[in-house]
């Protein structure tokens, strides 16, 4: 509609006009309507895959490790004497045995870690990190840290609010498998 029909009082609405069907008449004290749960998990979606090539490919670039590598050699770095089992770093990581075995696999071909049959329990394997892979993750995790907290500087004073939300729905979607 243009500006002159607007004007028109052949098209003005009468102040008494019924509101359609089920619209309140006064809506100045209802809270905005959010978005609806398919936009609000492709935001989700959309976030996390463009952080992931972002981040992945910083860390290629600057340290020659994906991001998987990488989340890998943390967890083990943050582990006790540096070792985890291949299932806690599946579970970590959130990839399947055949992923994780492929993710250790290529992080032992470059000489970031080692493969240990575990103590209490032989059947057990684990993953410890060798010194060329401490190097690495203490490098890698200054460009991985940074990055991130660059990019989520945008949430501003939502972080402590989205985090916590997205807190409650991980928990609530990890108690129904």
């Amino acid at each position: 509609m243009d500006q002159t029909s607007r004007n028109d009082p052949r098209h003005a609405v009468p102040d008494d006009a019924a509101p359609a069907r089920g619209v309140p008449r006064d809506v100045r004290g209802l809270a905005a309507a959010g978005p609806g749960a398919p936009e609000t998990w492709l935001r989700i979606v959309q976030v996390h895959d463009r952080i992931t090539r972002r981040v992945d490919s910083a860390l290629h670039r600057q340290h020659g490790i994906s991001l998987t590598g990488f989340e890998v050699l943390r967890r083990i770095a943050d582990s006790p004497q540096e070792q985890a089992s291949m299932s806690d770093l599946a579970e970590a990581v959130g990839l399947s045995r055949p992923g994780i075995t492929s993710t250790v696999t290529r992080l032992v071909e470059e000489g970031l870690v080692t493969r240990e049959r575990g103590d209490a329990d032989r059947r057990l394997l684990h993953a410890r990190l060798t010194p060329v892979g401490r190097d690495r993750v203490q490098g890698a995790r200054a460009t991985h840290d940074d990055l991130l907290a660059h990019l989520l500087t945008l949430l501003g004073d939502d972080a402590a609010a989205v985090t916590d939300a997205l807190a409650r729905v991980s928990a609530a979607a990890r108690r129904t498998r």
